[in-house]
Formats: C-alpha cells, structure tokens, sequence
C-alpha cells in the first residue's frame, strides 16, 4: 500500500503520476486544476462536489470516466469513489460523465516511454512522470494500456475523501456539532446521539464549501469494499440480457443507416450508381460520404439490404495487394535505415556469437499475422445534428478525442457537440479510433433534425478494421554449459503509434517502443542480450489491439527463450527462474511451478509448456498441456500466475486473467488477417474462428500480490502475451514439432 494516510489535495489534481515520481513541474498549466465538467451542466437541485461525485435529491452519482468494454471498469472505479465517501455498495449510479480535460490519464502515457517496468531509478520515475505531466496538459482523456486502476488508485479515492469531508463539514454547520464528533455509514452523517443525516440533505450547504486542502485515507485494513469480491454493478443487465449497449438505442423519430466503404483501406471510391438502393422499399436517402456511400433506411435491416444494391467501383490499395507482398517488405526492414530502436543491448552479443561454433549458433525466424479486433457488437453510433448542436452517443475510449475531430468535422464548437458515453460489446482496442462516429456525422450532415442510427455490417466491421500489424522476427542464440549465453533478436513491424496516434494528431517523435513491447524489457540475465526493433514502411493502417505489441512480442521473444533452453539441454521452468533478474516475476514463475505441478509425470503423447512475459508492468507466467490425440491437439490444462501488487477484486480479477488467457490461446490457434487484391479476406466469424466451449481447458488461476507499498497495475492486457507461447511450447515438449509461425492451426490440427 501507499504511504498516503493523508494526501494533499494537490495530489487530486495532478494525479498520481507525477506525485509518485517525485515530479516537480512548476508550471501554472500543470498546477492548474482542471475546471469541473459538471457544473456546466447540473440538473436543478443538482450539487457537484468534485468531477466524480454529483448529488441530488434522488440519490448519489459517481462518475467513472473510464470506459467500460466488459472489464468491469466501472464497478472498480465506482468502488474507489465509495470506499473513502462512504457509500453502500450499490447506494450510487454510475456515469461516464462528459468528455473532459479533467479525467485526464496519467498513467496510459508511460507505456510509450523506453523505461523498463523493472526500473525503479530516478531517471525511471522521473521519466513516468514525465508521462503524468504530458497526460495532463494534453487532456489525454484515454482508456487503454491497462491504465484504468493504476491511474484511478489514488484520484478517485482522494475524490471519494474529499467529498465525505465536505459533508461532514456541512452537517457541523447545520448541528453545531464538531467534525471530530460525527462519523458516516451507507450514505449519511451519523451524529452523536444516533440521528443520520443523509447525504442528499446536506449537498447543497456542502456544495458551497472550499474543498479542504488535504484529506486522510482509510489504511487497507480498514476497507470495506476494496480487497473484496464484489458484485459487478453490470452483472445482473449483462447476464438477464436487459443491458443496453450502443447498438440498442431506440428514440422516437429515429431513422437508421449502413454505410459501404473501400474493403481497400483509403483505396477511395471512383464511380457508383445508387438507382437500385434508391427504389429499394424503406430507403430514405443515398448520401456519398468520404470514401464511400451511406444508405438511410425506416429500419437497419432495410439499409443493409440497399446497401448490397450498390453498383460501387473502388479504387486500388495504396499498400500491397497480398499477405505475402506485406510479409515480404516486413522481411526487407531488417536495415540499419530502418532500425528504430535499441533499448536492450548488453554485454557483447556479437563478440559472444562469432565465438561460438557456427554450427552450434542457433537461428530461427518467426512470424506473426495481421488481427482483427472483432468486437461482437460491430460499430455502430446514434447521432442527431439539429439547432446548430450535434448529439452523439456512441461506445468510444477517447471521447475528448472524438469531439476535436467532430468538432473540425461539423465547424462546431466543441461545447455544442455532446458526446454520450455507451457501454461496449467489446473492443479489444477497436474503440480507439473514431472512424464509424465520423462516418454517422456525415449522415446526419446530410439528413438533419433526426436521430440517425449507424450500424455497421459484420463483413463492413471485419474488413474495415484497423488491425493489429503482422511481425518477422530474426533470432540467433548460443548457449554454454547447459545455461543460455547469447540471445538476439531482431523484431520488424509497422509502427502502431505513428498510424494510430497520427489519426489522432498526437506528435509521435523517437522510436516506438510497441515494435519492442514485451521483448526489450523483460527481466532476464542473459549475459549478451539485444533485442531490436525495425520500423516496416506503413502498409494497412495499423491499431492498438489487446496487449499491443506485447501481443505477438510474447510470442517472438519467449518462443526463441525456449529453444534456446531446450538446446541447452536445460529444465524450462528452472532456467527461466535462473535467468530471471526481477523477484516478483521469479516468484509469478515459482509460483506457476507449484501450480501446475510441473516436473511431475504425464501420460505418453502428453506435454507441458511454460512461457512468461512481463507487459504493462505486470509479469505473468503461464503453463499449458497438451495431448497429441489422433484428432489432434487437446488443450488439456491452463494455468496462469500474476503479480500486480494490490488487488481491488480478486473474483474479478481472475475473470479478467482467465478471460485473457482464453483469449490469446484461441488468437493463436485460429486467428489470422489475410490479404487479397488489397482486400481482407476474413469477413465474419466463420472464417476468423474462436476457441469453442468444448476446447477450453480447466484453468487455474492465481494473483500475487507481494510487491512493496504503492504498486497498483491494471490485468485486463497482461495475461495475453504469454499464452501463445505456452501453448506452441507445450506442442514441442508433446510432439518435437516446434511451430515459428501463427496462427498454430496452420501446422497442427486441434481437437
């Protein structure tokens, strides 16, 4: 736990980055706190006590502004707020709130920054603080990175604190009675004699009141809610089916609407005759939007159908037409034009390699495809431009971002444009970009005064993603003595953050550590160690997708680490252990050991593989089994081990490493996105598969949390990485049949 019994109220406003590191900024920008987005809209009767707590006669409002895209966001942020004000579990709604510089993310920045997780230097700290400052005088209001927690932690309990102060504060105007005197429960003050006031009686006097400059937190042992499992606020919605999620809006008046764009991303549209979507029963209107047609329609159904009448002649990728051209111009970026970073060189790899008999330097080369993030609510946005004020309601992880790009879209100013938050049927990263809100302006541009509803085919959502890039990797390896002694590994990929964040307009100046995530930073000994990252040219646009880089590193990297181990002659549990130079992530393997019983004997056919990977700051080891049936192979038993120092909700937390476990293991064995005459190929769930129920294996799950005080870290994204590699090296130890390649199924069937 953090050193913070009592924490300065400028800690609030400045978020828990740059306090942590030590940051002194002394800017008037960065001091500055943000202006309450609340107050500019408050319902009569309405009190806001600070940017996440809102009050009025019919109950209490906590504001999480982070998205919620099925990984309970929500509920924790929620439980932060109501820890420290002193609220039921429950007592409280929740909402997004608006788009604002005040819930800015300090955290999700760091993650670009060449600084090792494992790093606890000063120019380290100083660095993520950096970070935290940049977060704030961007208004980088952002969910992703597995930031939510780790920069919720301290702002939201301290926005929870600050309020209960302020009404204990009012109810000692009203009674007379000193603050020392009264306590809080369920959403009252308690006086003296028993009597309880309730919070909603006490807002409006506690509403006019200075926010004290500082507040004490409650130490761990005295929480009730944190540390807990907790009923998700969206459990019983999400599994009675009565959620309502973007694409289940209805208002009156609504008209609703498709579009077909290029399949050849930015390839333009040359000519098209919409004669036949026209006559089509319920059409309402064909409106040429950028790079494509719209079609508004009495109902959805209606719309797609017209949209299939469209006579459309595209024009030609401006990348190349064929999976094997991309891969081709990935494998010519190992250059020294186009290496974009170093960040792990050490001791002497060339020296150590040239020494080695060549016959005994181990090469291999690896490779991983293109993803699609295939959320299973395709995208989708209701909009309405009326009055000279655009309504936008739509699921989105950058709602600041969406409203500046609206905002040069429409001419605008931005407070005319409202954007209301939706909760998502996943995203996997696919909420980051703002393309289909664009797209719904558009129509509503061209067919104002009523609500539009936007929906996206599956086949238009499939093959207008903004994937995750395709990687090579280079590796060479020596080994000595029965240990690991050199290991290089060279990684190419177009860049995420130059496509991604260029859409967005953010500067993306140095090398882009996503290349390497996963890779450069991991906490191994190797005496000579060098992993390099080579920019590919920009082919297909390119995404953040559900662990970024660290998503295929983990792959590339620790699949090389086994080889290696087993030339070696070595066990591969034990030699990671041996080479690991970062206790919490020796105990997460120690631990997986213990857990998945390994070293213990399997029947014949049978094998284990154990991978690890350290991303997003959190290191995660798991272990797969396998069977090699002749129906192929069963993925027998998972199990999974992390360490993210405090944990706010175990049952929830092992969903969330369960469910990115599952989530890598069926990525690896199915998934792949391939390109035709510039054209995905994959165009629904019939040809980019999933796990199915029955090849789910048993999993064991186990969270550590042993680090010293003050360390929090998100899960949604950490258990990916590993579990690609687990499973193509549980394969190996089955069959003898190393696999360099995904998806797996390329190579071996499975049950």
């Amino acid at each position: 736990m953090p050193n913070i019994a009592r924490i300065a109220r400028r800690t609030f406003l400045i978020g828990a980055g740059g306090v942590a590191a030590g940051l002194a900024v002394g800017t008037y920008l960065y001091k500055r706190a943000p202006a309450n987005p609340l107050q500019d809209a408050l319902p009569d009767g309405a009190v806001s006590l600070n940017p996440y707590v809102r009050i009025d006669a019919d109950g209490i409002t906590l504001i999480t502004p982070r998205a919620d895209k099925g990984q309970g966001a929500y509920s924790v942020q929620a439980a932060l707020i109501a820890e420290e004000l002193d609220v039921a579990w429950g007592q409280f709604k929740v909402d997004p709130g608006p788009p604002s510089a005040a819930y800015f993310n300090g955290v999700v920045m760091a993650e670009g920054f060449p600084i090792a997780a494992t790093s606890d230097s000063f120019m380290a700290n100083t660095g993520r603080g950096a970070a935290g400052v940049m977060g704030k005088l961007l208004g980088v209001q952002l969910t992703g990175g597995s930031s939510t927690v780790a920069d919720a932690f301290d702002k939201l309990r301290v926005a929870g604190a600050v309020a209960r102060q302020m009404l204990l504060a009012a109810a000692a105007q009203q009674t007379g009675v000193a603050v020392a005197q009264l306590k809080t429960a369920d959403g009252h003050v308690l006086m003296p004699d028993g009597k309880r006031i309730p919070y909603t009686a006490l807002a409006a006097a506690a509403g006019k009141l200075t926010a004290p400059s500082d507040v004490a937190l409650k130490p761990a042992n005295e929480w009730r809610l944190l540390g807990k499992p907790m009923q998700r606020l969206d459990i019983v919605p999400k599994s009675t089916g009565t959620a309502v999620y973007g694409i289940d809006l209805r208002m009156p008046g609504m008209v609703y609407a498709t579009v077909r764009t290029n399949p050849r991303r930015d390839g333009g549209i040359q000519r098209f005759d919409a004669k036949k979507a026209e006559a089509a029963k319920g059409v309402l209107k064909v409106v040429p939007i950028t790079g494509g047609v719209g079609v508004i329609a009495d109902n959805t159904w209606r719309a797609f159908q017209a949209a299939h009448l469209l006579e459309i002649e595209w024009g030609a990728a401006p990348y190349p037409a064929t999976t094997g051209a991309m891969f081709q111009q990935a494998g010519e970026s190992f250059t020294a034009e186009r290496q974009d970073s170093r960040a792990k060189d050490e001791g002497d790899v060339d020296a150590a390699l040239k020494a080695t008999d060549p016959q005994l330097v181990l090469q291999a080369e690896y490779r991983v495809p293109y993803l699609a993030h295939a959320p299973l609510e395709p995208m989708n946005a209701v909009v309405m431009l009326k009055d000279g004020r655009l309504d936008v309601w739509t699921g989105t992880q950058i709602p600041r971002f969406t409203v500046t790009a609206l905002a040069a879209q429409t001419g605008l100013a931005e407070d005319r444009i409202h954007l209301h938050v939706q909760i998502m049927g996943g995203s996997f990263g696919r909420r980051l970009e703002d393309d289909f809100a664009r797209q719904a302006v558009e129509l509503a541009q061209a067919h104002p005064g009523l609500p539009i509803k936007m929906t996206w085919t599956r086949e238009e959502d499939m093959t207008h993603d903004y994937p995750r890039p395709q990687f090579i990797a280079r590796a060479r390896g020596a080994v000595e003595a029965g240990k690991v002694h050199a290991y290089d590994l060279g990684i190419a990929s177009a860049s995420v953050s130059a496509s991604q964040f260029g859409r967005l307009n953010i500067p993306t100046p140095g090398p882009d550590m996503w290349i390497v995530a996963g890779a450069w930073d991991q906490p191994f000994a190797i005496p000579h160690y060098r992993v390099t990252g080579y920019r590919v040219p920009e082919m297909v646009p390119v995404s953040s997708w559900r662990s970024v880089g660290a998503s295929a590193n983990g792959f590339l990297h620790d699949g090389f680490l086994d080889e290696l181990i087993v030339a070696a002659g070595a066990d591969p549990l034990a030699e990671r252990i041996r080479l690991c130079s970062h206790e919490p992530s020796r105990r997460v393997l120690q631990t997986v050991g213990e857990l998945s019983g390994w070293g213990t004997p399997l029947p014949k056919g049978s094998g284990r593989g154990v991978a690890f990977a350290l991303s997003f700051g959190v290191p995660v080891a798991e272990v797969v089994e396998v069977t090699a049936t002749p129906q192929g192979i069963r993925i027998d038993k998972a199990f999974v081990v992390a360490e993210v120092g405090q944990v706010l909700d175990p049952v929830n937390l092992e969903a969330q490493m369960t469910g990115g476990m599952l989530f890598g293991l069926s990525h690896a064995m199915f998934s792949e996105l391939t390109y035709e005459d510039g054209m995905p190929q994959q165009t629904n769930f019939h040809d980019y598969p999933s796990l199915r129920m029955h090849q789910v294996p048993q999993i064991a799950a186990r969270a550590l949390q042993t680090t010293g005080a003050g360390r929090i870290k998100g899960i949604g994204e950490p258990t990916v990485p590993p579990a690609a590699p687990a499973l193509a090296n549980a394969i190996f130890a089955a069959t003898g049949q190393r696999i360099r390649e995904l998806p797996l199924r390329k190579h071996i069937d499975f049950v």
